[in-house]
């Protein structure tokens, strides 16, 4: 959809309130959702959580868009997605409390871990945990599934020497990162242009955080592959946007 249609579509939402309008131009944005649930997934709240809040807001933005005002859309939503998503979290970590007990389980299962990928050079099965740690596999598995919240009112200190501020407030706000979204979808369309390895290598390294190990055994490569395929494609990447 073109900028014209979405804006053509917007006037009419306006003037008829039409549902159908509505969800059609909300299917037309939903990537700024997922972009944006991407973005603070991995922070001890799950990304299908994140994608609803930011979908709701997206919902909303749709409802309340006016573009008589001359504001592009994309434009427009983005900072109230982050905003609602960013309330969220902070609503959330005050609402979990996770038992004292699993705290200090994840923390022993956390360092264990560590230990042993030092060590090995893999990551430890639960087995291994439970047997070194002396617990039970299912308070193992409930360790590694705990993640701690992450308080947005937590002090936090930008840069040495410098006055600590609220997380909430340094995390960076997405509207600078994507003010202009014609860099955005240059790059969607540039990775689109890829070939099918070469996307399902991106996906997994970039939108997963997947290791390269990870991804070549998912693939059924080496990771010499993968390697090199990743630097392939970050330069083809680099070639086309610049």
């Amino acid at each position: 959809m073109t900028d014209r249609e979405a804006e053509e579509l917007f006037l009419k939402y306006r003037a008829t309130h039409d549902v159908a309008i509505r969800n059609k131009l909300v299917e037309n944005y939903m990537y700024i959702a997922e972009i944006l649930a991407k973005k603070f997934a991995g922070r001890g709240v799950e990304y299908d959580d994140l994608l609803q809040v930011a979908s709701e807001a997206l919902i909303s933005g749709v409802e309340k868009f006016d573009p008589s005002l001359g504001n592009r859309f994309t434009t427009y939503v983005t900072p109230t997605i982050a905003g609602n998503i960013k309330n969220y979290f902070r609503d959330y970590s005050r609402a979990v409390r996770l038992p004292r007990k699993i705290y200090t389980v994840a923390a022993n299962v956390r360092a264990e871990a560590d230990a042993y990928f030092a060590e090995h050079g893999v990551k430890p099965t639960v087995k291994q945990l439970s047997e070194a740690l002396g617990l039970e596999e299912e308070l193992i598995i409930e360790a590694l599934e705990c993640r701690n919240p992450v308080s947005l009112d937590a002090r936090v200190r930008t840069s040495e020497g410098g006055d600590e501020v609220p997380l909430y407030d340094a995390i960076a706000d997405p509207k600078d990162a994507f003010e202009s979204f014609e860099d955005g979808e240059s790059l969607r369309a540039e990775i689109a242009k890829l070939d099918p390895t070469e996307q399902k290598v991106v996906t997994l390294r970039f939108l997963h955080g997947k290791s390269q190990a990870e991804v070549g055994k998912i693939l059924g490569v080496s990771q010499m592959f993968v390697s090199r395929a990743e630097r392939k494609i970050v330069e083809k990447l680099k070639e086309a946007l610049l």
